[in-house]
């Protein structure tokens, strides 16, 4: 099968969405497909060019808004559709992270040139990035989510409706890019200053002190429960991308009632969102001394375009009911054909 896999992009998640690509298309090509990398924001990256990114880590931090700029140009390349690589491709395997390649700008771009991509549509992944209105959809569908406020507000707002500790970040971002755990009243302005050097939008949501979970849905399955056990208090940037940073298990030690939950409420937020193909549903359990609250699956968000890094959770998540990495790139292809 001819299979174009985009990656890169222009968003602060470049570095993660270079990784996740390279990756992918090393397992397709392992499968005999005919393979193409490409990157909207600069072309068809070369055998040669793709040796020295997979060379390359992904780093501690994700890279300057200002360094992106001066790499990549800071927009996609115009006219995709009329590219040979997206429109003579029987599939475009979508492996951007955040910014446009995450939020439905391409998928719609794509769409209306009639090319078969992976992943949710358009409209699913815009709900999906914004973090505000996917909360809000969660709790329309009966699933758990931390309580939220959205910025500009008080100091006193924030104390009377969510109390402190709280996460501040920005409100259609991912890979935690310009999140920061506030504990102290003082702190919250310089964390929503920050969080809004990434986005328009800035969220303040209640700290959910807790385990840190994970669910994959692929297709109209759901994968085993994964927990992740940071060094830091949360699952940040470097956590996420730097080996030994974290260890994840892969089925979480819970009850079978614990895990059939919080994969259902998984389920759940898949549909609210009306997504479709792989995605990944992030929880938090908490671990509160309040009886009534102890052990609630509280959602964070999806995650339309997961990371596929090897150190990211879908391949870990497939693979603990016996699905090899290649395998699990060709059932995210043989979805989108669906």
């Amino acid at each position: 099968m001819k299979i174009t896999v985009l990656m890169g992009g222009v968003s602060s998640e470049r570095n993660v969405s270079l990784a996740s690509g390279l990756r992918i298309v090393e397992a397709l090509r392992s499968r005999g497909h005919d393979v193409t990398a490409f990157d909207p924001a600069r072309g068809v990256i070369s055998r040669e060019i793709e040796q020295d990114l997979a060379a390359s880590a992904v780093g501690t931090e994700p890279p300057s808004l200002e360094a992106l700029a001066e790499t990549t140009g800071g927009s996609f390349l115009p006219a995709l559709e009329r590219l040979p690589e997206i429109s003579g491709a029987e599939v475009v395997f979508l492996a951007l992270h955040g910014g446009q390649g995450e939020d439905g700008t391409l998928q719609a771009l794509l769409d209306m040139a009639h090319v078969r991509y992976t992943g949710s549509g358009h409209l699913a992944s815009a709900l999906a990035m914004d973090k505000d209105l996917s909360k809000k959809l969660f709790q329309t569908a009966g699933v758990k989510t931390a309580a939220w406020l959205m910025a500009p507000v008080s100091l006193d707002e924030v104390d009377r409706a969510l109390g402190f500790p709280v996460v501040v970040k920005p409100s259609k971002q991912g890979s935690t890019v310009g999140l920061t755990v506030v504990k102290q009243p003082e702190q919250l302005q310089a964390a929503i200053d920050e969080a809004w050097r990434y986005d328009d939008e800035v969220m303040i949501e209640r700290f959910i002190a807790g385990r840190e979970l994970t669910v994959g849905v692929l297709g109209g399955r759901v994968t085993p429960v994964g927990e992740i056990k940071p060094v830091h208090e949360i699952y940040d940037y470097e956590c996420k991308y730097t080996a030994g940073m974290a260890t994840e298990e892969f089925p979480a030690q819970l009850t079978a009632e614990q895990s059939i939950r919080v994969q259902e409420q998984a389920g759940a937020a898949f549909r609210s969102l009306k997504l479709k193909g792989c995605a990944r549903i992030d929880f938090r359990m908490s671990t509160s001394d309040d009886a009534d609250e102890n052990g609630e699956f509280y959602c964070l968000e999806a995650n339309t375009l997961p990371g596929m890094t090897e150190l990211s959770l879908i391949p870990q998540g497939a693979a603990a009911m016996g699905m090899s990495f290649p395998d699990l790139c060709e059932e995210i292809v043989r979805l989108a054909q669906a």
